[in-house]
């Protein structure tokens, strides 16, 4: 077995209750096996899994199983760089609502906005930060199991099919790198292995590039259904996803206060907090993101007023949520709102 591949069998089969992946989404990395040659009915079977397990859209697999698809392939076809060859061989569309929201956004910077803000459904135990404030502009991932390089790489790949010109400023690898040459000329960028951090780094010009696929239509539909199947997604270990589905309930005109959401927890004020703080997260920037999504969900609608939802949303004055959403978005409530609107 390859490095690479102990990586991901190492942290999926790690103890203490590892995390689950969407039948989905596990569906999604076979269609990339498949193509690399391997026999899909055979790595289920020395995972302990039959294809009907992957059948029911709401099935969780584990992360030992998971981690035993990748052992497998690797001791039957030993390959370098796996998750990039997989991401290699992953079609847009094998994961359909996420792969879909981000490629229908208008650009770039939406788009992975999309991704932070969506990551769930992705099917795998996965956060994404943004740093819009950096330049060069950052997308962290972190995942609770598993190597994030088919992620990373896939996003990459993704992007530079979908919003043409485009090229990252590099990608961060926290662990080694089989063959970087072979990664950087995939990924078209410079690559940086054992780093403090993972994700890829991109220009504010590459953010703001227009994605070729962008249907404002299409955008509203596939996020109303992305909303309904967030909210249907089990809880798992991760405390930040969590807290999003807690908010969720609560953000719209629902007491945030953080001693309350805590109890909706099962937790203290304190533990929450220090949860937080290990996942690399706060409770008021996972509140701002809540507050965010569902101002644009009521933005988008188009049947409350700006001041309506304001103050359904938390915010005693108009003008303070101007401010926040303003700092969210990089433009006014009423400026996001006409954009959404159809030209005549």
């Amino acid at each position: 077995m390859t490095s690479a591949a102990r990586r991901v069998t190492d942290r999926v089969t790690a103890p203490l209750a590892p995390p689950t992946f969407s039948a989905g989404s596990v569906r999604g990395l076979l269609i990339a096996f498949a193509r690399l040659g391997h026999d899909v009915p055979s790595l289920l079977n020395a995972a302990g899994l039959r294809k009907n397990d992957l059948d029911d859209p709401d099935a969780r697999i584990s992360g030992d199983r998971v981690g035993a698809v990748f052992g497998a392939a690797q001791e039957r076809q030993p390959l370098q760089n796996l998750c990039l060859r997989l991401a290699q061989e992953t079609p847009l569309g094998a994961f359909p609502l996420i792969d879909y929201l981000i490629a229908t956004a208008d650009t770039v910077g939406e788009g992975m906005r999309r991704y932070a803000r969506y990551s769930l459904l992705t099917g795998a135990p996965m956060h994404i930060e943004l740093r819009e404030d950096e330049k060069p502009i950052r997308v962290l991932v972190d995942m609770e199991c598993g190597d994030p390089q088919y992620s990373i790489s896939l996003a990459v790949l993704h992007l530079r099919r979908e919003a043409p010109g485009l090229r990252a400023e590099f990608v961060s690898f926290k662990d080694a790198v089989e063959n970087q040459a072979a990664c950087e000329e995939a990924l078209g960028c410079p690559v940086r292995e054992k780093a403090s951090w993972s994700g890829f780094a991109l220009s504010p010009e590459a953010w703001g590039l227009p994605m070729r696929r962008r249907d404002p239509d299409l955008q509203g539909v596939l996020e109303r259904h992305a909303a309904d199947v967030l909210a249907k997604i089990p809880v798992g270990g991760d405390v930040v996803s969590e807290l999003r589905r807690a908010l969720a309930r609560r953000v719209a005109g629902g007491d945030t206060r953080l001693s309350t959401v805590a109890r909706d927890l099962g937790t203290s004020t304190r533990t929450l907090q220090r949860r937080l703080a290990v996942a690399g997260a706060s409770y008021q920037g996972v509140l701002d993101q809540s507050r965010c999504e569902a101002a644009e969900r009521h933005l988008g609608d188009g049947s409350l007023s700006i001041a309506e939802i304001s103050w359904l949303i938390g915010y005693s004055e108009p003008s303070a949520f101007h401010r926040a959403f303003k700092r969210w978005q990089g433009v006014s409530p009423q400026a996001f709102r006409q954009r959404g609107r159809p030209t005549r």
